[in-house]
Formats: structure tokens, sequence, C-alpha cells
């Protein structure tokens, strides 16, 4: 790994948080998969060691959770009984928290949707949570697992309302809303934000692009892949509706960074040299 140039760990690593697949930034940098491959773990564990780090604390705001699927090598209906004991691959969910004014996303998961993995999240999400002042507000769909996964987590520190969007015919939705927990307000119960969260990791992360050649075949590098787009989303990429990082709009930095600032700061690539 280290016969790879700076210049092109974050080349390869840009390409790859962009939404290029391992091949096609194989194709552009001249680089062998392997490398690359090698070189995205190494970045993923490094992005979510830094974020884990930085992303505390955070102010009382709406959080909305949601979970967008993919596959781990094989569609889930194609495993053995044994590929599927192991947990990995097929059937893999990412679970996300967005917050609704600052778009930030401080805690995701990548795993099977299930009881365990549901509360192993709300207990990374409570934990990068400051509970002084306003209260917080967790909005979900109607999965079975939230309301036990929360309560377990955070107890009567936050208000939890649920939102269950049916689908009768193909042009009509019917939507209920109801508080689980605390006192907030119906009205504001809301996953549309992170409903359309999912757009941007499906645009930016060609793993999760449908009917795509592009679908992990390690559970690992999809972890990674994951950790390096979410530390590019929140202090790199400026959503349009607040026209800056989600970082910035969460008071955690004060300007937007560059793809190498990023990776400086998390440790992937060394800082530039200055001359004197």
């Amino acid at each position: 790994m280290n016969s790879v140039s700076t210049e092109r760990r974050i080349r390869i690593l840009h390409l790859l948080a962009r939404g290029s697949s391992i091949r096609a930034a194989e194709e552009v940098t001249k680089t062998h998969r392997d490398t690359i491959s090698r070189l995205l773990v190494e970045a993923g564990e490094a992005c979510q060691g830094f974020l884990d780090a930085t992303l505390r604390n955070l102010r009382a705001e709406h959080w909305q959770i949601d979970e967008s699927w993919t596959f781990c090598r094989k569609k889930e209906r194609h495993l053995t009984p044994e590929e599927r004991d192991t947990g990995v691959l097929g059937d893999q969910y990412l679970f996300l928290a967005l917050g609704t004014k600052s778009k930030l996303v401080p805690s995701f998961l990548v795993g099977r949707r299930d009881e365990a993995n549901a509360r192993l999240f709300m207990r990374d999400l409570a934990g990068r949570l400051s509970f002084t002042g306003k209260r917080h507000r967790l909005s979900t769909d109607g999965w079975y697992a939230y309301p036990f996964a929360v309560d377990q987590a955070f107890g009567d520190k936050v208000d939890h309302g649920v939102i269950v969007k049916e689908h009768p015919t193909s042009t009509t939705v019917r939507i209920a809303r109801r508080n689980v927990s605390g006192h907030g307000d119906d009205s504001r119960i809301c996953t549309s934000h992170v409903e359309r969260r999912n757009l941007t990791i499906r645009t930016f992360m060609e793993r999760y692009t449908r009917k795509s050649l592009a679908f992990s075949k390690k559970f690992e590098n999809l972890q990674a892949a994951v950790a390096v787009h979410m530390a590019y989303y929140n202090f790199c990429w400026k959503p349009k509706t607040i026209k800056m990082t989600p970082a910035m709009a969460a008071n955690i930095v004060s300007e937007a960074w560059t793809f190498q600032q990023l990776l400086v700061r998390v440790g992937v690539v060394a800082p530039p040299r200055i001359w004197s």
C-alpha cells in the first residue's frame, strides 16, 4: 500500500466516494482492484473511527430513522443454509439517522434487519446525543422492532413518533401518525427527509444502485464504503437545501472540507508539505 502515491490514493477514494465502482476506479487510475479494495478498507476503518470520535454531544434535533436495502455477494433467495448462517451474505440493510434541519447523519449501521441490530443502532445514536436543554425527537416507520429499541436506548429522554404509510393502490397513500413516547406534536412525525436521503445513497454508492453489477462481494468492503461515504457527506458535501455541509449546520466545524482535507484529518494520507 505504501507504493501508492498520495495523489493516487486521494483520486481513488474520491472516485469511490462519488459513486464509481472498484473496477471503474481500477480502469481510470491504472491501479489493481485488490489494491483499491485494501485502500478502501483502510480508509473505511479510519473514517469510522473519526466519526465515532467526532460526532458526539449533538444538540437537540428531530432525527428521522430509516433503512436502505442492498445485498452482499448473493441475493437472499440464492443463499445456502450455511451462507445464510454467516449473517454477512444476502440481504443487508443500512440503518440511518438523519437530522431534519442540519441533514447530519450521526449514526449508521450495516447489517441484518433484525431486533438485535435495531437495539445496537439506537444505543449508538443515543450515545452521540446531548440530553441537556431541549428534547430530541425521533421519527420512525412502523417496523415492530423500533419502539422497544428506542425505549431501551433512550428511556423517557426523547419524543418518539411512528408514521405508517400504506399504498392501497398505485395512486393513493394512507398515512397514520402516532406518538409512542413523550408529548410531541403528531403533525411533525415524518420520515420523508431520510427517505430522500436514500436516493443520495444510491446515487453516491454504486453498491446500493438497483440492478447493478457493482454490488458488494465482501461485507467488510460494504461497511468500509458506507463509512467513507458518510464522512464525505457529513464534512464535504453541501446539500442544496442548507447550502453548507451537515457538519457546519450542526456546529461541528466552521467550514467545508475538501476531500483531501478529510483524508488528512482521518489519517489516510499525510498532510501536504509546506516548504520554507
